[in-house]
């Protein structure tokens, strides 16, 4: 008794260390977290919660006046207009929420790796530079999918410009004479540019032009270029950790 006593409090305690951070602070709740993205979203952006208000006035309206021409009854109108009100305001939460968060780490080294992590399938996103000049340390980051090559520059100061073609050269010597496509991409709000919230739903609709069978070769090919930065980088700079705060675009 006294054994399966200690086994069921050392579970407890398990429970309970699983339900803490790193650092030993409770983890907030769901509803918790729902609560504190939406408060930064709105203090962001204005326009939230009067959107979202007006989706589920407006799918209510929709609703009872469907069931009152078919059902001759409002009630049903309600709850389901309802329901699918609720719906439409999580999304709208969600698009602005994301919206602000790139806003957040607008800017910052690394907020274009981020943007393209946010991307769920259709790319192999690398997850570390593929090229860095190391005395300002203007970063490329790369991608492959059925779309060809994607190679992303953060500005487009000469420096990243150069870069870009350091990087197209390279790529082009290992894919050869392979008919790829090779996708330049510029991070900003200038004429020919892409801004950082707009990359993922960007790099997305790009035309498929590979099969998976052949995706997968040019992914087996691009790690030749995989190499160590390391080298290249003044002593105290680590490229590695060139990333923006997971917690900012979370919204926290």
């Amino acid at each position: 008794m006294a054994r399966t006593s200690e086994t069921t409090s050392a579970k407890d305690d398990t429970k309970k260390r699983g339900k803490r951070n790193a650092d030993g602070t409770k983890k907030p709740g769901r509803l918790k977290q729902m609560l504190e993205v939406f408060k930064y979203t709105q203090e962001v952006d204005r326009s939230t919660l009067p959107l979202m208000i007006l989706a589920v006035v407006g799918a209510i309206a929709v609703g009872v006046l469907l069931t009152v021409l078919i059902f001759d009854s409002p009630w049903y109108g309600i709850f389901m207009g309802l329901a699918v009100g609720v719906l439409i305001a999580m999304i709208i939460l969600a698009r602005k929420a994301e919206r602000a968060a790139f806003d957040r780490i607008k800017g910052q080294t690394g907020a274009a790796l981020a943007a393209m992590q946010s991307i769920r399938r259709g790319w192999n996103v690398e997850d570390e530079p593929v090229q860095i000049d190391p005395r300002s340390q203007k970063m490329l980051f790369r991608a492959s999918g059925r779309a060809g090559i994607a190679v992303v520059a953060e500005d487009s100061t000469g420096i990243s410009m150069k870069l870009l073609e350091k990087e197209r050269r390279s790529i082009r010597r290992v894919l050869q004479h392979d008919n790829v496509p090779v996708h330049q991409i510029v991070v900003g709000d200038g004429e020919g540019e892409v801004p950082l919230h707009k990359l993922p739903t960007y790099m997305q609709r790009m035309k498929k032009q590979l099969t998976k069978q052949e995706s997968a070769q040019v992914t087996k090919r691009l790690n030749a270029l995989h190499r160590s930065l390391r080298q290249q980088v003044p002593k105290g700079v680590d490229p590695m950790r060139a990333r923006p705060n997971r917690k900012a675009m979370r919204g926290r």
